[in-house]
C-alpha cells in the first residue's frame, strides 16, 4: 500500500497537466477561432463599403454632369473656387481605441463643417462639456425631465440649421440659385466623405485581426 499511494498521486498529478494543457489548447483554438471570425466579418464590411463607395461616387458624379448641363459649364466651372490658403473645414481626427489601450488600431474621425468663423462642429455630438459643468436649478420630476428633452432638442436643431447654413455657404461660389442637383451632389460626396472613415476603420481593424490570426498560426508552428 505504500508503493501504491506515491503511483497514485504520481497518475493524478499527470492527469491534472494533461487537464490543464487541454484547457489551455482549447482556450487557444477557442481565441483563434474568434479572431478568424473577426477577420472574415471585416473584410465582408470591407468589400460592402467599397462598392457603396462606388455606387455613392457614380451618382454623385451624375448628379454633378446634369449640374453643369442645367447651369452651364460657365456657373460650374473650377474657375470660381477659391484658390487661396483657408482654414480647412474638414479635418481627420486619428487616436487610438479607448477600450483597447494596448491596441496598435489606429480610430479616424471625421470633423466637419469647420470653418474659419466657426469653432469645429462635430455633427452627432453636442457642441461643448462646458455647460455640463455649470450650475442647473434643480427641480422636480418631470419638469426637469421636460426641460432637458427641449435643451437636447434644440441643441440638435441648432446643429442641423449650423449643417445647413455651411452647406449653402459652400455652394454660395456657383451663385445664388443653383440646381437642386448640385446639392444633391454635394450630399454624395459628402456621403463618399464619410465612407470613406469608416472604410479606413474597417480597413484598421481587418489588419489587426489578420496580424492576430497570422502570430497565433506562428506560434502554433513554433
Amino acid at each position: 500500500m505504500e508503493q501504491e499511494t506515491p503511483i497514485l498521486e504520481n497518475v493524478e498529478q499527470e492527469l491534472a497537466i494533461v487537464e490543464q494543457q487541454q484547457r489551455q489548447q482549447l482556450a487557444e483554438e477557442v481565441e483563434q477561432s474568434a479572431n478568424v471570425l473577426q477577420f472574415m466579418d471585416s473584410l465582408d464590411a470591407y468589400l460592402t463599403l467599397i462598392h457603396s463607395l462606388s455606387s455613392t461616387l457614380r451618382q454623385g458624379w451624375l448628379d454633378l454632369a446634369s449640374a453643369r448641363h442645367s447651369m452651364g459649364v460657365s456657373r460650374v466651372n473650377t474657375v470660381l473656387l477659391d484658390h487661396k490658403f483657408h482654414p480647412a473645414s474638414t479635418s481627420l481626427l486619428v487616436t487610438q481605441d479607448e477600450e483597447k489601450v494596448d491596441s496598435m488600431e489606429p480610430h479616424f474621425t471625421l470633423c466637419k463643417w469647420a470653418s474659419s468663423g466657426n469653432e469645429k462642429l462635430l455633427l452627432g455630438e453636442t457642441q461643448s462639456d462646458q455647460d455640463k459643468l455649470q450650475p442647473q436649478p434643480r427641480r422636480r420630476g418631470g419638469s426637469q425631465l421636460y426641460e432637458e428633452k427641449t435643451s437636447h432638442e434644440n441643441k440638435a436643431s441648432h446643429q442641423v440649421d449650423q449643417v445647413q447654413r455651411e452647406r449653402c455657404k459652400s455652394l454660395s461660389v456657383f451663385g445664388t440659385l443653383v440646381s437642386p442637383k448640385l446639392r444633391a451632389a454635394q450630399l454624395s460626396f459628402e456621403t463618399a466623405l464619410e465612407t470613406l472613415v469608416e472604410i479606413a476603420n474597417m480597413r484598421s481593424t481587418m489588419l489587426c485581426a489578420f496580424d492576430k490570426v497570422h502570430k497565433m498560426q506562428g506560434d502554433s508552428k513554433g
